[in-house]
């Protein structure tokens, strides 16, 4: 038989039915999308954590590969991915992985995707053609994802029913439109993505 002593005045006793805090459960979204959409924004505006990122510099070659037109200030791009992350509520904590934008990086997408719950599509109106092959990826992949159209100087060039028809998006995915600047609309973009993979689980577990 096991005696356990009486609490001492300002102490608390343990009982066999309380259970220790559990750890939130943890979560991989991946965030891609074409070169300079604001992926690594994203990222950084949210994350809980120093978001790691593989930014290099780009030269003069570089340059000359990806098209600037439409970011002249951008002076790094990212070669591998960043990371990032953000505790949800108690339960729930989201690892961010953002991809490479570029296509001559695309040989990493499928290393960062693998077990990936849901993924973000984010897009710039301005260059809707450098869209295309992430959307393509993630239905080819059957990875739940929206897509979020980044409104660049608070405006977008075309209203949501112009870009899910450019870029042939299925009705049932998520189009929204979203500041990779404000940590407030990035979490309720990912929040979508959890929606529908949430939705894609029980409709797989469904009879």
């Amino acid at each position: 038989m096991v005696f356990v002593p009486s609490p001492t005045h300002g102490e608390h006793s343990v009982t066999g039915t309380e259970q220790p805090p559990q750890p939130p459960l943890p979560v991989k979204l991946v965030i891609a999308g074409g070169f300079g959409v604001g992926k690594t924004t994203a990222v950084g505006s949210i994350s809980e954590i120093r978001p790691l990122t593989t930014e290099a510099a780009i030269t003069e070659v570089a340059a000359g590969v990806d098209d600037l037109t439409h970011t002249p200030g951008k002076t790094t791009t990212t070669v591998a991915m960043d990371f990032g992350c953000i505790t949800i509520d108690p339960t729930l904590k989201l690892y961010l992985f953002g991809t490479p934008g570029q296509d001559r990086f695309g040989f990493m997408w499928d290393d960062l995707v693998e077990g990936a719950l849901g993924g973000l599509v984010i897009v710039d109106t301005r260059r809707l053609d450098d869209c295309y092959a992430a959307v393509d990826y993630f239905e080819h992949k059957g990875i739940p994802f929206a897509v979020a159209v980044n409104a660049f100087d608070g405006e977008v060039q075309h209203n949501l029913d112009e870009v899910r028809w450019a870029l042939d998006v299925a009705e049932h995915v998520p189009l929204i439109v979203f500041d990779a600047r404000r940590t407030g609309s990035v979490r309720d973009a990912l929040l979508v993505v959890l929606e529908v993979a949430l939705s894609r689980a029980e409709a797989a577990e469904a009879p």
